[in-house]
């Protein structure tokens, strides 16, 4: 029998850990015939330290969803202390993404959608640059040009945020830009970037060049929310690559783009499987 996906949620909890967390959340559940697909948790210290869970739940009538969710935080969430969130796994999340003049990582994602891979809907393209808008409203997605200069990166940003508005999710394709907390405050949605591996050490222009130059082993990729603090957000997803002294920088680049599209792709995945739940400044991702 095929089951109806809004009878199936993600229940995602975090709260300071402590005896009868699973046993309170098993026992509700149970007392109104749900079933448990999948658990999986994790404690960062036994004695004093967080508790993660990442359940998925399968109960007939789940779809009545402002009872069940007041239902839970009451019996449940509040006396236990617990940052939590229901996903309904029949709901389709509304993802903007957000590009400059590189191409690769959003058309790998773009084709990924339209592969039925990402089970999204994407609302538009933002971009700091006309280049990329036939591709894009070629695959019936809106394309909106929202140029940026250092005079005018405020009213830009908020003309940004105006559109993402609805979104459930951002993700920075190759985006070139610095974003600002107040950007991120006015979207009020995760924000997913990619960077190469090279940051810090390489920050700024011409980093393949001079990881060339440095004779590097590893070209890698590395896949992480955004926050205030530049490149510092927690880390989704990262992989490398092993090179050697023969690759040229333009090599090294054509590895990296390689590496950076697969390592956005699957932090976009794991977000959207709610596979990763935050823990202060880095994450625990929990496997397929």
């Amino acid at each position: 029998m095929a089951v109806d996906q809004q009878d199936v949620a993600r229940l995602l909890v975090r709260c300071p850990d402590r005896p009868g967390i699973v046993a309170a959340i098993s026992g509700f559940l149970a007392d109104r015939s749900a079933n448990i697909i999948t658990s999986d948790q994790f404690s960062t210290d036994p004695e004093g330290g967080t508790f993660l869970m990442r359940m998925t739940v399968y109960m007939h009538g789940l779809r009545e969803r402002a009872a069940f969710e007041d239902m839970f935080r009451r019996e449940v969430a509040e006396p236990f202390g617990m940052d939590w969130r229901l996903w309904f796994v029949g709901d389709r999340r509304r993802v903007t993404l957000m590009v400059s003049r590189y191409d690769h990582c959003l058309v790998d994602l773009l084709w990924r959608w339209r592969r039925g891979e990402l089970d999204i809907d994407v609302v538009q393209v933002i971009s700091n640059h006309e280049h990329l808008r036939a591709e894009v409203e070629g695959l019936g997605v809106p394309y909106h040009h929202v140029p940026v200069t250092k005079d005018t990166k405020r009213e830009a940003e908020r003309a940004a945020a105006d559109l993402i508005a609805g979104s459930d999710l951002v993700v920075l394709a190759r985006y070139m830009q610095i974003l600002t907390g107040d950007f991120l405050r006015d979207v009020d949605c995760p924000v997913i970037n990619i960077h190469h591996s090279f940051l810090p050490a390489f920050a700024g222009a011409g980093p393949y060049e001079r990881a060339q130059e440095r004779g590097v082993k590893l070209i890698g990729a590395t896949a992480h929310y955004v926050t205030e603090d530049l490149d510092a957000g927690p880390i989704i997803e990262q992989d490398v690559l092993r090179v050697n002294h023969r690759y040229t920088a333009a090599d090294l680049e054509r590895v990296g783009r390689d590496i950076e599209r697969v390592v956005l792709a699957r932090a976009v995945r794991s977000h959207l499987d709610d596979r990763v739940l935050i823990d202060g400044n880095r994450t625990v991702v929990f496997g397929s």
